[in-house]
């Protein structure tokens, strides 16, 4: 028997710390031919949801797919995202949450197929996730929290990829 990965139930974990603590949690997510979101809304090939429980209805975070619906522009849309093209998911408010990688494309599927003709190569960074070097010892995974309360430079926080 295969072993159950272990993303669906950090993604579930992190969701609930989000949800416990006040924050609003987001799921980044890679768009290709096994996702089901609205195309309009994506942008390089990614699109960022928002998944606090008063965004989203019946919201079913399983081990293979995620799924709910939300409203886009005042419609409702069903949203279904294969759990292996989420490649992040934080708070809004504090930026604080974990980055992923995104697994290729299963067997019998190209990844021209998987990928939309605007994706960005699977080498690129996603935008506002920057890689940092791995080089403290204070044994945390990862950044110090900015000071004050408020996120480091104006703007939305963002994500440091550490690997």
């Amino acid at each position: 028997m295969d072993e159950i990965p272990t993303k669906p139930y950090v993604l579930r974990a992190l969701f609930d710390w989000c949800v416990d603590n006040g924050y609003t949690p987001h799921l980044a997510v890679k768009v290709d031919a096994r996702t089901q979101v609205p195309l309009e809304y994506s942008k390089g090939g990614e699109i960022t949801l928002n998944i606090a429980p008063t965004a989203v209805h019946k919201l079913q975070m399983g081990n293979d797919m995620i799924e709910f619906s939300a409203r886009f522009g005042g419609v409702a849309r069903q949203i279904s995202v294969p759990v292996h093209n989420v490649f992040a998911i934080y708070a809004r408010e504090t930026g604080h949450g974990m980055t992923f990688e995104v697994e290729a494309p299963q067997a019998g599927q190209s990844d021209a197929d998987a990928r939309p003709a605007d994706a960005r190569p699977a080498d690129a960074r996603p935008p506002g996730i920057s890689v940092v070097p791995s080089s403290s010892d204070n044994g945390h995974d990862l950044p110090d929290p900015p000071r004050g309360g408020t996120p480091q430079g104006a703007g939305k926080p963002t994500l440091r990829r550490i690997k």
